[in-house]
């Protein structure tokens, strides 16, 4: 270390550094002395105490110091050296120290300590109760720590207050002369202190409790200090030197002799490296500065390196694993080689090796220990022997210590390194001063000489074949030589360390000048910039020493492989690959391998970059050329059109007589002006080709309306008609269908599911009708729902009849038309769908209660069941269908009401209505009752209406009917309670509303057991469908061979009547009784023939119809007739009305009788017939 010296009369007894480390300040005698610290000069010395300066101490943020003196007075001064204030004790001031974090002051004298901080006016004392020799504050600036005379640590808050007492084993007779916490913030608490006990001064590190063991030193200590980030101590006192310890207490070694004892050292604060001021009692100052080299070794991808001073560090460079190895000694040197690691410490060397021969272990074991003491320049290990170098002289030992053999050199040797060998019988490569480069063998006594040159050996290295030799001069020169001929090959300047790749023979890389220089082979130097020293070269990895650390760094080996490749020299450039390029080189390399035809060089190559495609490029032409085939232009030109040189490729085509490969290429390519340059002007068979390839082109590159027209101009009118159908361009597509002749059938019908698809069925119908295809025009009016233009073409077309309203039927059945879609499918003829659709809509209707609709529903199935009863082979079962349907009809029909009124509060119909419709279904109902009908609400209706007309008997017998039907809860009161009152009326009916037969005059009963017929004539009573009175019609039926048309001829005739004498005739036959009325020339008078004829008294039980002859025809009135003209298979029905003023309408649909004021008051209300809804302004059937 270098050193220079200051003198002083004074003793100095403290001495403290401005934090920022350009002043020191001294406490010599009683005065304070101010140097700058860059050279030595004083300053300024300052006076303001009386006597002896004990103590000086800087604040951390360098704003003010203090001092302590024996005159009991301490001084705070400022950075300006000047003194603001000034406070006293009651005994001298012993030791200062500043808070590091609240720059708060600690003043301790033999008696008592001060705290004073800037923000108090007054200075808080505390007693002692021994003398305090030295202070410490803890680096957070928590803690003070005290040191006693009586040997006792006391440690305060910032308050002052004792929170932990420590008492030395030697009480009084161990003061604490020095103190002081370790500046580290990782080790806040750890405390180093220096104390005296029976002469003895151990250096103890103490942390509540003790931590350390205490560490005897033969000399009386005065000071301690920590360096500024705590990792080592210094020591001074009666030995008259400076000691370097670490943090734990182990000695290093001497920093600095003096002549006399040393009372105070501290570290100057600022320095990246380590300076130090040691005083003496001479008044002497010392300015050291310390340089901690660097200690370590380094083989193949492990490298060691001194830590701590005492530690050993072993870093794995390639997977960055460390191992620490503790030798708690002073590491003087490390060699290391494969497995073993040697370490050489003050007094012995440890001999380790791994645990394990695997590669990545990084478990260290003592092998062997050598307890001797060595002095050596270099150290290096092999598998069973050390060898040391002492200046011109190489010594090899075994691991036990025992010396074998010595080597003795003519000049100082500069560098040695161990190039490998078997066990025992290793290899040294040795650089001298000299310019020698020997190589030396472990077992062997002679070294062999393998070079001599003029300047002297700075670096060697070998490359792996150890044919070549790299050496570095001290002209920072890189020479490289054969070593079989020892001629010079090359050499480079600006080096200061080589390398030879370890797995590529003509590799090195040499560093120099902040530049990392890589040589392949005779190829010019790539340099990138690069801090530090090239220790080692592996693969694509070069491991730089920058400083104190290695690091391992990731070269990609492109530049010299491109050097390689622009020499074509593909093998050795794909070698250089392997040791690392990136995934672009790789491909450069397997392009240019390609393209000089070296196929297995590019096979390697694209395989590594996992490239399939040019792999099957390779793969094709290997197997091509196994077949024969040897036209390297026609390889090369695969590879161009690969590759995208298409011109190149396209030239070598021709060159090769392939002229089709190339058009090919040009039309796969879509470069189609390319292509018809290259064809010229050839067959138009291949240009026609080419425009269709070209429109394919277009399509797929999304340009349709450009592929359109090459396609038409092609004459590929199809695939020009899908693509604007894709894209719905309709007017295209009415262009393409308008100029395509009528005879091209398939483009015109794509056109035509296109249009229709486009919902232009417009244009549609226009392409179908210019085909002439009237079914797929009839499918499209029908698809689209135009029915109008259906049904005109169904007019003009019949055979498309069922085509069109089977599927109007359908929609409308879709729609929830069902009524609409019944009559579409009886239009179309389709009968069974009818009727099913009508039998559904019955069914549905009743389940929903709504009988009114049911009744409607019946009625239609009735008429079509006489629809197809035309057909005589279905005649008598569809007219029995038509008779049961009827049936239905009028029995719903007159249920409705009886169920409105049940079961809505605010019944329509008048007590008379509600009590003929219940007489008459109580009269009409089957045995089976029709599903929905209940006879419990039609028997209760009668009940009820009954009781409210005054028929008492008929109502008591509706109420005892009831008595055995299951009742409804919601009935059963009202019945129950009906069923008493009824009780206590007379047993008999109104006359008013007994029933009168129109053709007997005959009384009948209310409940009539033989239904809806007189009792006396049997004559059917007929009802009027609204009010369910009977109606005074009396049926009539024709004389044989009287025809319809002839029966109405004579009735519209009106002719005057004769006066006649009718007289009755009743003629049996086998199956019924026919009352005749004959007309005799004698008889003639004013009474009507059909009214005399129905004033006799009938005998029998069997029903006699009325039979009219031609005579009695012509002297019926046409408004007294009503005709029910059915249509076939059946017969029309005639009614005579007996009472003429009285008027009655029949509907000329369903031939329902009404009395007409009821019948028009209905169409009033509901705009149509109350049975078979037919409008009033709607044609009869």
């Amino acid at each position: 270390p270098s050193q220079y010296t200051s003198s002083n009369d004074k003793n100095i007894n403290d001495i403290a550094f401005k934090p920022d480390g350009t002043q020191l300040i001294l406490a010599a005698g009683s005065r304070l002395l101010v140097y700058d610290t860059s050279d030595g000069t004083l300053l300024q010395p300052l006076k303001g105490h009386k006597d002896t300066v004990y103590c000086v101490a800087y604040a951390k943020d360098g704003k003010r110091f203090a001092s302590g003196s024996a005159d009991k007075s301490v001084i705070i001064w400022t950075s300006k050296l000047e003194g603001i204030l000034k406070y006293t004790h009651n005994d001298a001031i012993q030791c200062v120290s500043y808070n590091p974090i609240t720059h708060q002051l600690a003043s301790c004298s033999s008696s008592d300590f001060g705290l004073w901080s800037p923000e108090q006016k007054s200075v808080s004392k505390h007693k002692s109760s021994s003398k305090i020799i030295c202070c410490s504050w803890t680096n957070d600036g928590q803690y003070l720590a005290l040191g006693m005379f009586n040997g006792i640590i006391s440690i305060r808050n910032k308050n002052g207050e004792e929170k932990v007492k420590i008492e030395r084993p030697g009480g009084s007779l161990s003061p604490i002369w020095s103190i002081c916490w370790n500046p580290s913030r990782k080790a806040l608490n750890c405390v180093a202190m220096v104390m005296d006990s029976e002469m003895v001064f151990p250096l103890v590190c103490v942390l509540f409790p003790q931590i350390g063991k205490d560490r005897a030193l033969n000399f009386d200590p005065c000071c301690i200090s920590y360096f500024t980030k705590g990792e080592y101590i210094l020591l001074g006192g009666s030995d008259k030197q400076v000691s370097l310890f670490t943090k734990d207490g182990v000695r290093l070694g001497t920093v600095g002799e003096q002549n006399s004892w040393v009372w105070t050292c501290q570290v100057k604060p600022d320095s990246n490296y380590v300076r130090h001021i040691t005083g003496v009692c001479d008044g002497t100052i010392s300015f050291y500065q310390l340089i901690f080299s660097t200690v370590h070794g380094l083989y193949k991808d492990r490298y060691a390196y001194r830590n701590s001073m005492t530690d050993v560090i072993v870093q794995h460079l390639i997977t960055e694993q460390k191992v620490r190895i503790k030798c708690k000694e002073l590491v003087k040197k490390i060699a290391i080689y494969r497995n073993r690691l040697a370490i050489q410490l003050p007094e012995k060397i440890f001999i380790y090796e791994l645990y394990s021969e695997d590669s990545s272990d990084m478990h260290y074991r003592v092998k062997e220990k050598i307890v001797k003491k060595f002095e050596c320049n270099l150290l290096v290990v092999c598998a069973n022997h050390i060898i040391l170098c002492q200046e011109k002289r190489l010594q090899c030992l075994s691991f036990s210590g025992v010396k074998e053999r010595e080597w003795q050199m003519e000049s100082l040797i500069r560098y040695i390194k161990v190039i490998g060998g078997p066990p025992g019988r290793e290899g040294l490569l040795v650089g001298l001063k000299n310019g020698q480069i020997l190589k030396i063998f472990v077992d062997n006594l002679f070294a062999i000489i393998l070079l001599k040159q003029a300047t002297a050996v700075r670096c060697l290295d070998m490359s792996a074949s150890r044919k070549k030799l790299a050496v570095v001069d001290e002209n920072d020169t890189c020479l490289v030589y054969d070593i079989d001929t020892k001629e010079l090959l090359f050499q480079e300047p600006n080096a200061n360390s080589v390398a030879w790749n370890t797995q590529c023979e003509d590799m090195l890389c040499f560093s120099g000048g902040g530049y990392l220089n890589i040589k392949a082979s005779t190829f010019p130097v790539h340099r990138q910039k690069l801090q530090g020293f090239v220790v080692g070269y592996n693969g694509s990895k070069i491991f730089c020493l920058h400083v104190f650390s290695i690091s391992a760094v990731e070269v990609p080996q492109s530049a010299p492989m491109y050097q390689y490749l622009d020499r074509k020299l593909f093998k050795e450039a794909y070698q250089i690959a392997c040791l690392g390029v990136t995934d672009t080189d790789w491909r450069e390399l397997a392009m240019e391998a390609l393209e000089g035809l070296d196929f297995e060089t590019a096979k390697k190559a694209f395989i590594r970059v996992q490239d399939l495609r040019y792999l099957e490029l390779i793969s094709s032409i290997e197997e091509r050329k196994k077949q024969g085939e040897t036209n390297n232009d026609l390889f090369l030109a695969d590879v161009f059109s690969y590759q995208g040189k298409f011109h190149e490729a396209a030239k070598l085509y021709k060159r090769s007589g392939h002229e089709n490969l190339a058009l090919d290429m040009y039309t796969d390519l879509c470069m189609f002006e390319y292509a018809k340059d290259f064809l010229g002007s050839g067959d138009p068979k291949e240009t026609k080709m080419l425009i269709t390839k070209q429109a394919d082109w277009a399509r797929n590159i999304k340009e349709p309306k450009a592929a359109v027209e090459m396609y038409i101009s092609a004459g590929e009118h199809v695939k020009a008609i899908e693509i604007c159908g894709d894209h719905g361009w309709v007017d295209m597509l009415i262009d393409i269908a308008r100029k395509l002749d009528k005879a091209e059938r398939e483009p015109l019908l794509l056109c035509a599911t296109y249009l229709k698809k486009l919902d232009s069925p417009g244009y549609a119908a226009e392409t179908y009708l210019k085909m002439g295809d009237l079914k797929s025009l009839v499918q499209l009016h029908v698809e689209t729902q135009r029915w109008d233009e259906a049904f005109a073409l169904g007019e003009k077309s019949p055979e498309f009849k069922d085509d069109i309203y089977v599927p109007y039927a359908q929609w409308l059945a879709e729609n929830d038309r069902f009524e609409e879609a019944q009559k579409a499918f009886h239009k179309a003829g389709r009968q069974r769908e009818a009727v099913q659709v009508l039998e559904q809509l019955t069914n549905n209707a009743v389940a929903e209660s709504r009988f009114n609709d049911a009744a409607y529903y019946y009625w239609m199935l009735s008429m079509q069941c006489l629809d197809i009863a035309q057909d005589p082979a279905q005649k008598d079962m569809m007219l029995g269908k038509f008779h049961h349907f009827q049936r239905l009809a009028e029995l719903y029909h007159g249920y409705h009401a009886i169920h409105r009124h049940t079961e809505d509060p605010f019944s329509v119909h008048r007590p008379e209505t509600l009590f003929n419709i219940s007489r008459f279904l109580v009269h009409s109902l089957p045995k089976d009752t029709p599903l929905g009908i209940s006879k419990v609400k039609i028997l209760f209706t009668l009940a009820k209406q009954s009781k409210a007309l005054g028929a008492y008997k008929l109502a008591r017998h509706a109420y005892d009917k009831l008595r055995g039907l299951y009742i409804p809860a919601r009935f059963q009161k009202s019945i129950e309670l009906g069923t008493l009152t009824i009780r206590a009326k007379p047993f008999h009916d109104s006359e008013e509303l007994v029933p009168l037969c129109y053709r007997c005059s005959t009384n009948n009963p209310l409940l009539n057991n033989l239904g809806n017929v007189c009792i006396n004539c049997r004559q059917p009573f007929i009802f009027s469908a609204s009010s369910y009175d009977v109606l005074h019609l009396v049926e009539f039926y024709l004389e044989e061979g009287i025809t319809d048309e002839e029966a109405i001829s004579l009735i519209d005739l009106e002719v005057p009547r004769p006066k006649q004498d009718n007289r009755q005739q009743e003629i049996a036959n086998n199956s019924s009784q026919i009352l005749r009325l004959v007309e005799t020339k004698d008889s003639m008078g004013d009474e009507d023939p059909f009214t005399a004829k129905l004033s006799f008294e009938q005998g029998g039980s069997e029903f006699v119809p009325v039979v009219v002859s031609r005579l009695v025809l012509r002297s019926m009135s046409r408004r007294d007739v009503l005709i029910k003209r059915w249509p076939p298979p059946l017969r029309w029905q005639y009614f005579r009305s007996l009472l003429p003023d009285v008027s009655i309408t029949m509907c000329p649909s369903c031939f329902q009788m009404f009395h007409s004021e009821d019948y028009e008051l209905l169409v009033l209300q509901h705009g149509c017939c109350p049975y078979c809804r037919r409008c009033k302004d709607d044609p009869g059937p």
